[in-house]
């Protein structure tokens, strides 16, 4: 069973080049499904810079249209939301960020700060992330929703189905995204700033070290309004277990497998305007920048 697997994973390589196509324009809806049925992400690069979104987003313009807006936030001690921790018996346990609601203002001006700290000696602060995924461009960020398009028109073709959700997210460098899989497909539009991707195939699973944790989430460990120097503590939810992968592509040789040596992760940077389609069950892990 094990020469099996190795020699299936060899095989999708040999027929696969460990490269992300990079296409000069939007694909047609045929040329999409061949792509959703490969399962094998795209890029178009400035696919959407003439987007309002694209052109108009800046700082000033979002404080404008968002105010005093109360958006739901993610706070973790290192950005590492919904995160695969060690604690110091050795057990690992999947950690989900504590999640608050603040004005979108305070939250946006905490963010830029965060990018001076980081370049200070002062201790590390707290990272902040906007990260829902309940359609909160629709609903949380509904006075920007008129600046994007209201679908890609490929996808809703060859898909015949409309978004599920059109999501936004706000982080800064120290956000990351941990090893994950979706059963969606993904469509990603850059905004502003940069996004790196790490992707793995499906085909790719034997080597992510995939294990059943306890599900938890940090907590304030003082009950006074949250400080950015404040520490958060882990606390379990539930006895429930979660499967979760705790291979790390970019630290190859911890808690690999015996198959971890043969994957060939796809490495993607998203740049202001550009669009990725990520395949569904795709492994992926994404630092923000």
């Amino acid at each position: 069973m094990e020469h099996a697997i190795a020699a299936a994973i060899e095989s999708y390589h040999e027929l696969n080049a460990a490269v992300v196509d990079e296409l000069k324009e939007d694909p047609s809806p045929l040329e999409f499904m061949r792509y959703v049925a490969r399962n094998r992400p795209f890029v178009v690069r400035r696919a959407a810079a003439e987007w309002d979104a694209v052109k108009k987003w800046d700082a000033v313009y979002l404080r404008q249209v968002m105010g005093n807006s109360p958006v739901n936030v993610a706070v973790t001690p290192l950005g590492n939301a919904d995160a695969v921790v060690e604690q110091e018996n050795g057990i690992l346990i999947f950690v989900e960020p504590y999640e608050r609601s603040e004005p979108f203002v305070d939250f946006l001006d905490y963010v830029q700060q965060e990018g001076e700290h980081s370049l200070s000696h002062e201790r590390p602060r707290l990272v902040k992330y906007a990260q829902t995924q309940n359609d909160n461009l629709r609903e949380e960020y509904q006075e920007l929703f008129a600046d994007v398009l209201k679908d890609i028109p490929f996808a809703r073709i060859a898909l015949e189905k409309e978004a599920d959700a059109i999501n936004m997210w706000i982080g800064n460098e120290r956000s990351v995204t941990a090893l994950h899989k979706d059963n969606y497909e993904n469509i990603y539009i850059q905004v502003r700033g940069e996004k790196h991707f790490v992707l793995l195939s499906p085909m790719e699973m034997p080597c992510v070290n995939e294990q059943a944790l306890c599900e938890a989430h940090y907590r304030p460990s003082k009950s006074h309004e949250l400080r950015p120097h404040d520490e958060l503590v882990i606390q379990c939810s539930t006895d429930e277990l979660l499967p979760v992968p705790t291979w790390d592509p970019d630290n190859r040789d911890f808690r690999a497998t015996r198959y971890s040596h043969l994957a060939r992760p796809l490495r993607v940077t998203l740049k202001k305007g550009d669009m990725l389609y990520l395949p569904a069950m795709s492994v992926l892990r994404n630092p923000d920048i």
